[in-house]
């Protein structure tokens, strides 16, 4: 059963909360709002396909340095600890360059988390478009 359009998407970055404790601090990406996280893991020299989602927005905190992120035409590497806001319909793609060492990107997404929605642009693992039931 599709669900497309049935959660609202928001346009821009929400806002992130640093809650202060006695012990130190917590950022809260999301309070009491129906997202879908996940945390992604690429290995080296592999890379997710360029694409974009029509049903959701995502907010991409890097875990591990050596991530490379696109997000539009615009690529950089990324540091552990960096927030990349991607907006629906942006084309965006998650890389990790060669070497030893794989990285991790948590995955907050807002809206309706479906694989249909994913429109693949390039991919390195030669999948059709659109995906059903397969992995980014």
């Amino acid at each position: 059963m599709s669900h497309y359009g049935t959660n609202p998407i928001p346009s821009e970055k929400p806002p992130v909360a640093i809650v202060q404790r006695p012990w130190g601090a917590f950022k809260q990406f999301v309070h009491n709002r129906e997202c879908t996280v996940s945390l992604m893991t690429v290995e080296p020299g592999q890379q997710l396909s360029l694409q974009s989602h029509t049903a959701r927005a995502e907010l991409w905190i890097v875990i591990d340095d050596g991530a490379i992120v696109q997000v539009g035409d615009s690529s950089r590497g990324c540091r552990a600890g960096e927030e990349v806001w991607i907006p629906a319909n942006e084309k965006h793609r998650l890389s990790c360059a060669p070497g030893v060492t794989s990285v991790r990107v948590l995955e907050v997404a807002f809206g309706n988390w479906q694989q249909e929605d994913i429109i693949r642009f390039d991919d390195i693992y030669s999948r059709g478009n659109p995906v059903v039931g397969g992995i980014e």
